[in-house]
């Protein structure tokens, strides 16, 4: 049987980690590789309770031995994904995801992933981008986008008739998903969304179109406003980062939300939010209409409480 696992680096609040765990420990995960970013002992021994998780705290003792902390997380991400490349194997595959992302697979993913050739060192899987819900919505809703560039464009702009112009498949992160990938192999430089061999680029890469990548990058306002200046100073909305779409006039994230900004402050920045990331009637049907709506019901609290009974349950 094909074992497999996840990668990650993070300092979110533990309830979070645990929804993350508990889902992919649910899917058939074997193992989960989580490095704390900050120390955190509660986190630590909290996640550490399930066999299955491996907890690595990533404190300054950690980063000394290793030469000096990277400023970036996106770099210290990286380097602890090659760190888990590089322990003795215990899987056949290990998915490099965030704490927000949670891998949706319509049938087993061990099944997918013995279905890859031999010569197959990585795997994309496709980001589905959360919806903000009803409180009383049980499902959890994603917008999806297709994989065309210019039917992916025409998609965003009738689905986000506003602002789908600047916007990658109406989405707010990125489309270019995350890659599994044999750990122990030697030499492998593990990136954010690729893999580099030697000289070549994702070696052999094959998709995996029976599972979905659920992103939770701005699940709920309250989420989204909480690491806007973050994203805009440091993350995925930095002024460095090129536009998203492709099509004339599309302007950065960055650019975008100072404009967006400097016309109308929050107010105009919770209008933007609650078209392009709120699940309301009009962009349900006009997803729906264009194939582009999932539905998943993950029922975290009750998995959370299966899997890390002895764990607080927020």
């Amino acid at each position: 049987m094909i074992r497999w696992g996840t990668v990650t680096t993070t300092n979110a609040p533990l309830p979070r980690i645990l929804d993350f765990a508990a889902w992919h420990l649910e899917q058939g995960a074997q193992r989960l590789y989580i490095y704390l970013d900050d120390a955190d002992p509660a986190a630590a021994a909290a996640l550490s309770a399930h066999p299955k998780v491996r907890v690595v705290t990533t404190d300054a003792a950690w980063w000394a031995k290793r030469g000096k902390r990277p400023e970036t997380h996106q770099v210290r991400q990286t380097r602890n994904a090659r760190h888990a490349n590089n322990r003795k194997p215990e899987l056949d595959w290990l998915a490099h995801v965030d704490v927000d992302e949670f891998l949706l697979p319509a049938r087993p993913l061990a099944e997918q992933l013995a279905d890859l050739p031999r010569d197959c060192l990585c795997a994309r899987v496709r980001p589905v981008e959360a919806l903000a819900a009803a409180p009383d919505q049980a499902e959890t809703l994603f917008k999806a986008f297709p994989l065309d560039q210019a039917a992916r464009q025409r998609a965003a702009e009738a689905c986000f008739p506003t602002w789908g112009r600047h916007l990658s498949g109406g989405f707010l992160s990125h489309v270019a998903g995350k890659l599994f990938f044999r750990p122990g192999t030697e030499g492998l430089d593990i990136r954010i969304h690729n893999v580099r061999l030697g000289d070549q680029l994702n070696p052999g890469e094959h998709p995996l179109p029976d599972t979905e990548l659920g992103h939770f990058h701005a699940a709920d306002w309250a989420h989204f406003l909480s690491a806007y200046r973050f994203r805009l100073d440091r993350g995925s909305y930095r002024a460095e980062l090129k536009p998203q779409a492709r099509g004339e006039g599309a302007v950065s994230l960055n650019t975008l939300f100072a404009t967006i900004e400097k016309e109308g402050g929050e107010t105009a920045l919770r209008s933007f939010y609650n078209e392009v990331c709120t699940a309301t009637p009009e962009l349900i049907k006009r997803l729906s209409d264009h194939g582009l709506l999932r539905r998943r019901t993950l029922n975290l609290p009750a998995l959370r409480a299966s899997h890390f009974p002895g764990a607080p349950q927020i």
